[in-house]
C-alpha cells in the first residue's frame, strides 16, 4: 500500500511540473480569491467585534444607554438611528447597587454657533470625559456656558447659541480641559436647569455614566448591572463608544450586511473563475487523461489525481493569499469611510478567524469545482477519450444543455415579474435574476459560442485568410473560447446590473421629490426647527401655508406570519408632516384613503411599496417600533406612490418629532403667494436658511448614496478580481496553442500573419463578451425599472456603463496579444517537436 500511495504521489508531482503553466493559472485564482474573502472576513468580523473608541465617555468605568438596536427574530439586530432613552428611575435604581462609587446622567442637546455645530450637557455630566475647570466656574444661570480650550473664548466672553433656531447669547463663565479632548464634535456645557428647558423630554437621562467603588472591578460590575438590567447596553473598555455613538450600531449592521453579501457573491465568482481556469487546463490535457483511462485507470483515480493537484496547488495559493487580504481589509475600510457607510476612526477587527476561513472555502471551492471539471475525463470511454484529445469534445453533454437552458428560462421568469408585480421587492428578484442567467451561460457556453461564431463569420464573408483562420480556429474549438468568454461577460453583466440598480432607484427617487413638491420654498435652520421658528415662519407676510416636516425612522411588521415564525420586520424612511398642510406643500400621489386623515397618534400612511411588503391596505393595523424604540401601533389610513421620493411611512409631525432624539422638525415646506422672491427674502432676513422648494432632496437619499458607493467599491473589487482572472485565463488559453502556431510558421506563416489572425480571435472574443454580457444584463434591468419605475427603459449612467464595457474588452485583446508574442518567441522547430 506504502508504494502504491508513493507511486501515485510521484504522478501528482509530475503533473504538477510538466503543466506548471496551467497549474499557474490555477494558483492565481485562488491566491486571489483568498485575498478577497479574507479582507471580507475582516470587515465581518469588525462588524462584530470592532467599534469605536470612546471619547466623551472615557472617564466613566461603565456606562448604560438603551439597546440601540432591534433584535428581528431569524435576522441580524436592526440599529435604530434615534437616541434610546433609559426608564425612568434608573438612575437611582443603579445608585443603590453595590460597588457604585457615583452616578452622572447625560443629556445632549443639538445647538449652533455662527460657525459650527455644538453638542450641549450638563455640567454634572462632564465627569464622565474628564472635563475639569482650567479657568473661572461652573454655570448656575440659564444664560451660563462653560466651554472647552478647543474654542477661541475667554472667561467674559458673551457667544450666541442657537437652539431650534431660536438665537439667544450665553456668558463664559468657565474654560474646561480634559486628559484628551473629543475630536468628533465640539462640546459645551450648561446647567442642568438650561438643559432641561432646551431638551424636549425634560431633561430626562439618555446615558449613565458609573464610577466604580475602590476595590470594585468595572468587568464585574458591569455584569451586576446587565443581570438586573437586560434591556439595557452596558458597556466597559473600548465598548462605550458604542453607547456613546449612534453611529456605531449603523456601521457594525452595515459592515456585516455588506461584507456577508459581498463574500456571498465574490464566492460564486471564484467559483466561476476556478472553473473555468480549471476547465481549460483539464482540456490541454485531454491526452494525458485519455492515455491513463486507456492503461485501465478507474474514474475514481481520475477523479482523485485532479482533486490532489488542485488541492495541492490551491492549499500553498491560500496560504500565500490570506496575508494580502488583512492589507485589502483596510483598503476596503478606507474606501468605505469615503462612501459613508462606516465613520472614519471605526476601528477594524484582526484575528486569524478570516484567513482561516476564507482559505476553508476556497478549498472547497475549489475541490469542488475540480470534481467537475474531471467529470467528463474521468467517465469518458478510453477510445473515445483519445479521439476527443485528438479533435477535441464534440458537444457538451444532454445534462448540461437542459440544466443551462431551465436556469436560462428561471431567469427570464424572474425578471419579468415586475410585469405583474410593481415595487422594489419585485425588483430585487429581477436582479437576481443576473446571476442565474450567468450560470445558464457558462453551462451552455459552449453549444452559444460555437452558433454566435458561426453567425460572426459569415458577416465577414471570408475577407481575409486570417479572419478566416481566427474564425475556424474559434468554432473548432468552442469550449476553450467559452471558458475565456465567460467571466468577461460576467464581468459586463455584473458591472452594468451594479452601476445599474442604484441609477434606477436613485433617479426615479428624484423624480418622485421634484414631481412631489409643490411648494414654493424650502426652511431650515441649523440644527433643525423648533415649534416657535415654524409659527413665525407661518407669520412671515406672504406666507400662505407651512408643513414642517421631520426625517426619522419605522420598523413595521408584516400582516402575515409564516409558519411558527413571528411576522418578519422592516425598516423604512419615517415621515412626519403636518396633515392639512400637505394640499399646499406636497403631493404623494395618494391612490387610496386620505392624508387629512393622519390625525393623532394612531394613524399611518403607507407607500405602495411598503404596502406591498407588509401586506397591508387601507383600514388594517399595523404594529412596530419608532426610531427611539417606541412601540408603533396604528390604523392604516392612506395609500401613497411616492415612497422614494418622500419616505415610505408617514405619520403626523407631531408624533414623529416626539421620538426623535432632538425634537425639532427637520425643514418646512413653505407656500407662498405670488411674490415668492419677496417672501424668501424676509425670511433670509429673519435668519432662515432658504432655497427653492424644488431643490428638496429625495428622502433616505443619503442612505441610497451610500449604497450607491457602496457597489461602486464592490464592482471595482471584483471587476478587478475578473479582470486578473481574464488575463490569466486568456494568457493559459494562448500560451497552451504553441504546437499550433509551430506547425502555422512552418508551413509557410509568418510571425505577424499569426498575430493578425490572433487580433482577430480577440476581437471575436470580445464582441461575444459584449453580446452575452449585455444580453444577460438587459432582462434585469429593464425588470428592475419596471419595478421601480414602472418605465421599461432603465436609466444607466452612460459613462461608467462604457468604461466597464470598454475595459473588460481592452483586457482581453491586450492579453491575448501579449501572450501571443511571448508564445512567438520559441523556435517553431524545437516547439513542433515538444508534448502537445
Amino acid at each position: 500500500m506504502a508504494n502504491k500511495n508513493l507511486s501515485f504521489n510521484r504522478l501528482v508531482r509530475a503533473d504538477l511540473r510538466q503543466n506548471r503553466i496551467s497549474f499557474a493559472g490555477v494558483a492565481v485564482s485562488v491566491f486571489v480569491a483568498t485575498m478577497l474573502m479574507t479582507g471580507l472576513g475582516v470587515l465581518i468580523e469588525s462588524g462584530l467585534r470592532g467599534g469605536l473608541v470612546p471619547e466623551r465617555y472615557s472617564a466613566a468605568d461603565v456606562v448604560v444607554g438603551g439597546k440601540q438596536s432591534l433584535s428581528i427574530y431569524g435576522d441580524l439586530p436592526v440599529p435604530l438611528i434615534e437616541r434610546v432613552l433609559l426608564p425612568a428611575g434608573t438612575e437611582q435604581e443603579i445608585s443603590k447597587l453595590p460597588g457604585v462609587a457615583s452616578v452622572a446622567a447625560d443629556v445632549t442637546v443639538p445647538m449652533a454657533s455662527a460657525e459650527r455645530r455644538i453638542d450641549a450637557h450638563p455640567w454634572s455630566a462632564s465627569s464622565m470625559s474628564g472635563f475639569g475647570i482650567r479657568e473661572g466656574r461652573a454655570p448656575s444661570a440659564a444664560d451660563e456656558v462653560v466651554l472647552t480650550e478647543s474654542t477661541a473664548a475667554a472667561i467674559g466672553d458673551i457667544v450666541p447659541l442657537a437652539h431650534g433656531g431660536i438665537r439667544a447669547e450665553y456668558r463664559v463663565v468657565g474654560i474646561a480641559a480634559a486628559p484628551v479632548e473629543p475630536v468628533r464634535a465640539e462640546h459645551a456645557f450648561l446647567s442642568e436647569d438650561r438643559i432641561a428647558q432646551l431638551d424636549p423630554r425634560g431633561g430626562a437621562a439618555q446615558v449613565l455614566g458609573i464610577a466604580a467603588a475602590e476595590g470594585t472591578a468595572p468587568v464585574a460590575l458591569a455584569a451586576d448591572i446587565a443581570a438586573k438590567f437586560p434591556n439595557l447596553s452596558v458597556q466597559t473598555g473600548d465598548a462605550r463608544g458604542d453607547v456613546e455613538f449612534l453611529d456605531s450600531g449603523a456601521a457594525r449592521s452595515s459592515l456585516v450586511t455588506v461584507g456577508a453579501a459581498f463574500a456571498s457573491t465574490c464566492l460564486l465568482v471564484a467559483m466561476f473563475i476556478v472553473s473555468s481556469t480549471l476547465s481549460l487546463s483539464m482540456q490541454s490535457r485531454r491526452r494525458d487523461f485519455a492515455l491513463l483511462r486507456a492503461v485501465g485507470a478507474e474514474p475514481a483515480q481520475v477523479h482523485r489525481l485532479v482533486a490532489r493537484e488542485v488541492f495541492a496547488v490551491g492549499l500553498v495559493a491560500a496560504i500565500l493569499g490570506a496575508a494580502p487580504g488583512y492589507l485589502l481589509a483596510t483598503v476596503l475600510q478606507s474606501a468605505f469611510v469615503q462612501a459613508g457607510l462606516i465613520p472614519g476612526d471605526f476601528a477594524l477587527a484582526f484575528s486569524p478567524l478570516p484567513a482561516l476561513g476564507a482559505t476553508i472555502l476556497v478549498l472547497v471551492a475549489g475541490w469542488s469545482a475540480a470534481r467537475i471539471a474531471a467529470r467528463r475525463p474521468a467517465r469518458i470511454d478510453p477510445v473515445e477519450a483519445l479521439q476527443e484529445a485528438a479533435n477535441g469534445p464534440v458537444s457538451i453533454g444532454r445534462a448540461r444543455r437542459i440544466t443551462g437552458i431551465a436556469l436560462g428560462a428561471a431567469g427570464l421568469l424572474l425578471s419579468a415579474v415586475p410585469l405583474a408585480v410593481r415595487g422594489q421587492s419585485a425588483a430585487g428578484a429581477a436582479a437576481g435574476a443576473a446571476i442565474i442567467l450567468i450560470i445558464s451561460l457558462a453551462l451552455l457556453g459552449p453549444v452559444l459560442v460555437a452558433f454566435a461564431v458561426r453567425w460572426i463569420a459569415s458577416l465577414f464573408h471570408w475577407k481575409s485568410a486570417s479572419t478566416y483562420l481566427a474564425s475556424a480556429n474559434s468554432a473548432a474549438n468552442a469550449p476553450r473560447l467559452a471558458s475565456a468568454i465567460t467571466p468577461i461577460a460576467l464581468g459586463i453583466s455584473l458591472g452594468l446590473v451594479q452601476i445599474g440598480a442604484p441609477s434606477i432607484l436613485a433617479n426615479e427617487a428624484n423624480l418622485q421629490a421634484q414631481a412631489g413638491v409643490v411648494a414654493q420654498l424650502r426652511v431650515s435652520a441649523p440644527g433643525g426647527l423648533s415649534n416657535e421658528r415654524v409659527e413665525d415662519i407661518a407669520a412671515t407676510p406672504g406666507v400662505a401655508v407651512v408643513n414642517p416636516v421631520t426625517v426619522s425612522q419605522a420598523v413595521l411588521q408584516q400582516a402575515v406570519a409564516y409558519g411558527d415564525q413571528p411576522p418578519s420586520s422592516s425598516g423604512f424612511v419615517l415621515q412626519g408632516i403636518r396633515p392639512l398642510a400637505t394640499a399646499g406643500t406636497m403631493d404623494l400621489k395618494v391612490q387610496e384613503g386620505s392624508l387629512e386623515a393622519l390625525t393623532g397618534d394612531h394613524r399611518i400612511a403607507l407607500s405602495s411599496n411598503a404596502r406591498q411588503a407588509l401586506g397591508l391596505n387601507v383600514g388594517d393595523d399595523v404594529a412596530g417600533y419608532f426610531g427611539d424604540g417606541a412601540p408603533v401601533e396604528a390604523t392604516v389610513v392612506a395609500i401613497y406612490e411616492r415612497g422614494l421620493g418622500f419616505g415610505d411611512v408617514t405619520m403626523s409631525n407631531d408624533v414623529v418629532r416626539s421620538h426623535t432624539a432632538s425634537g425639532l422638525n427637520g425643514f418646512a415646506l413653505v407656500g407662498t403667494g405670488d411674490d415668492s422672491d419677496a417672501t424668501r427674502q424676509v425670511l433670509s432676513d429673519s435668519g432662515f436658511e432658504v432655497s427653492g422648494g424644488s431643490g428638496l432632496g429625495a428622502a433616505g437619499a443619503a442612505e441610497r448614496s451610500q449604497q450607491g458607493w457602496v457597489s461602486v467599491v464592490a464592482l471595482v473589487v471584483i471587476l478587478g478580481y475578473i479582470a486578473i482572472a481574464v488575463v490569466n485565463t486568456l494568457m493559459m488559453a494562448t500560451g497552451q496553442r504553441s504546437r499550433e502556431f509551430a506547425l502555422m510558421q512552418l508551413i509557410g506563416a509568418s510571425r505577424r500573419q499569426v498575430r493578425a489572425m490572433m487580433r482577430k480571435e480577440s476581437l471575436i472574443v470580445a464582441v461575444l463578451a459584449v453580446m452575452f454580457g449585455v444580453a444577460i444584463a438587459v432582462p434585469p434591468l429593464v425588470g428592475m425599472s419596471v419595478g421601480i419605475s414602472g418605465h421599461p427603459l432603465p436609466h444607466l449612467s452612460v459613462l461608467p456603463s462604457l468604461t466597464v464595457i470598454g475595459s473588460m474588452c481592452a483586457l482581453a485583446v491586450i492579453a491575448v496579444a501579449v501572450s501571443t508574442r511571448s508564445t512567438l518567441r520559441r523556435r517553431p522547430m524545437d516547439e513542433i517537436g515538444s508534448r502537445q
